[in-house]
């Protein structure tokens, strides 16, 4: 039962996506007006290029806020269980906030919150 649950899970998924994938290329409006491939920023035309770089940073401090945001996520279900499974969910949630400050460990001594 197991291996044929997760094959016809398998399939299921790509007819989801794949039919969901085709049925927008068939079903879109579609534009051949050459002012839709145009770079713009916020309804207005751009003055000079359009690719600028941003710096990393900007993206590690996102990459962090995220983790623990989901680190948050997860600590509330444990909070709610904590009553129920005892001891055990304590040191398993110890374990993943040791985890998760290495992590910050390790990017604090890559200087990723520099903001320079």
């Amino acid at each position: 039962m197991g291996a044929e649950a997760i094959v016809v899970f398998f399939i299921a998924g790509l007819v989801f996506v794949g039919g969901g994938a085709i049925a927008a290329k068939l079903l879109s409006p579609k534009s051949t007006n050459p002012d839709k491939w145009e770079p713009y920023e916020s309804g207005m035309k751009t003055i000079g290029s359009t690719w600028v770089q941003f710096k990393v940073g900007y993206f590690l401090i996102a990459i962090l806020f995220l983790i623990f945001d989901v680190e948050t996520i997860f600590l509330i279900p444990w909070a709610v269980a904590m009553k129920k499974v005892g001891i055990v969910a304590f040191v398993e949630i110890v374990i993943f906030i040791v985890i998760l400050g290495l992590g910050l460990l390790y990017a604090y001594k890559k200087r990723a919150f520099k903001w320079e």
